[in-house]
C-alpha cells in the first residue's frame, strides 16, 4: 500500500522483476511456480510483467511462498511520517521498560552503539544489576516484522554485551541475559502465537517468571516480556462515549442508562386520535 503521490505501476514492475529473477535463479518454470501457488500460469506471467495490482494480497503471498520468498505489505504515508509515529511508539515502550528495570534495581543506558569484530549496531537498552553482576541486552520492537532477523540481532547483542557493558559500566558482568520486549496487546499476542514454536525455544522465560528473573538475575536467561507503553494514545486513537440522554423525571441506574417508562413510551407512539388506555404489559 502506497500513498497517492507514488506511481503504483512502478512498484508492480519492480515486484514482477524480482519474482522473475528469483524464479529463474531457482531454475523453475512459470508453470512450476503456478502449480506450487495454486494459480494459473497466466497469472504468474501477468505478475512478472508488472500487472500485480489486479491480484489479492493472499495470491501474491502464495506466489512468493512458492519461490521461497516473502511478499511484505508496506504502508507509506506523507514521506517519513509513518517512521516518526513508529519511533514515537518505540520510545514509549523503551520508557516503560526502563522504568520497570530501574524499579527492580537495574542501572540502564539507552541507544548504546557498538562496533566489535565487524559487527555493528546499537542496544535499545543495556542494563546492569550490580548486586548480582548481571547484565541484560534488551531489544524493543513495536511489532515483529522478521523474527529471524530480530533473534539474530538479539543474539549478537547478547554475545557482545560483556565487552560493551565493561566499557559502559566499568564492571565485568558475571551473568548475561537477553530480552525481547513487545507492547502489550492482541497484535503482539497473535504474533507470538504464530511463531510460538521458534519463540518458545529462543525465549522461554516469560510473564511472571521473567519478572522474577529481573528481580533476582542469578543465572543466564532468555526472556520475552510484554509491557504497556508509557504515554497517552494519540488523539485520533481515542474515542468519546456520550452519556445517554434521560427524559424528565427518570432516575438513572448505577452503571447503566435509565430504563424508559414503558407506559410513557406507548403513549408517545400511539396513533393520533387513539385515546384508549393501553396496557404497558
Amino acid at each position: 500500500m502506497i500513498d497517492t503521490g507514488d506511481d503504483r505501476h512502478v512498484d508492480d514492475i519492480g515486484f514482477g522483476r524480482a519474482m522473475r529473477a528469483i524464479r529463474i535463479g531457482s531454475r523453475l518454470r512459470q508453470v512450476d511456480v503456478a502449480r506450487r501457488a495454486g494459480i494459473s500460469q497466466c497469472a504468474v506471467s501477468d505478475v512478472e510483467r508488472g500487472f500485480a495490482e489486479g491480484f489479492s494480497l493472499r495470491t501474491l503471498r502464495a506466489l512468493a511462498a512458492a519461490l521461497g520468498a516473502q511478499a511484505m505489505l508496506d504502508l507509506r504515508w506523507r514521506g517519513g511520517e509513518v517512521d516518526r509515529l513508529l519511533d514515537e511508539g518505540h520510545a514509549h515502550i523503551v520508557s516503560s521498560s526502563v522504568a520497570l528495570l530501574e524499579r527492580l534495581g537495574w542501572e540502564t543506558v539507552t541507544e548504546v552503539t557498538y562496533s566489535r569484530f565487524g559487527e555493528r549496531g546499537s542496544y535499545d537498552i543495556l542494563a546492569i544489576h550490580r548486586p548480582t553482576g548481571a547484565v541484560v541486552a534488551v531489544e524493543v520492537k513495536t511489532r515483529i516484522v522478521s523474527l529471524e532477523e530480530t533473534l539474530r540481532r538479539l543474539d549478537q547483542k547478547a554475545r557482545l554485551a560483556p565487552l560493551v557493558a565493561t566499557e559502559r559500566f566499568g564492571a565485568k558482568p558475571r551473568v548475561v541475559g537477553r530480552m525481547l520486549v513487545l507492547p502489550e496487546g492482541g497484535v503482539s499476542r497473535r504474533a507470538i502465537g504464530r511463531h510460538e514454536a521458534v519463540l518458545r525455544r529462543a525465549l522461554p522465560v516469560r510473564g511472571l517468571e521473567a519478572r522474577s528473573w529481573l528481580a533476582d538475575p542469578s543465572a543466564p536467561a532468555s526472556l520475552l516480556l510484554l509491557v504497556r507503553p508509557a504515554g497517552k494514545l494519540p488523539a485520533s486513537a481515542r474515542c468519546r462515549v456520550s452519556a445517554p440522554r434521560l427524559h424528565a423525571g427518570a432516575v438513572p441506574l448505577v452503571g447503566g442508562p435509565a430504563p424508559r417508562d414503558r407506559a410513557d413510551s406507548h403513549r408517545r407512539h400511539a396513533p393520533r386520535g387513539d385515546t384508549r388506555r393501553r396496557d404497558p404489559g
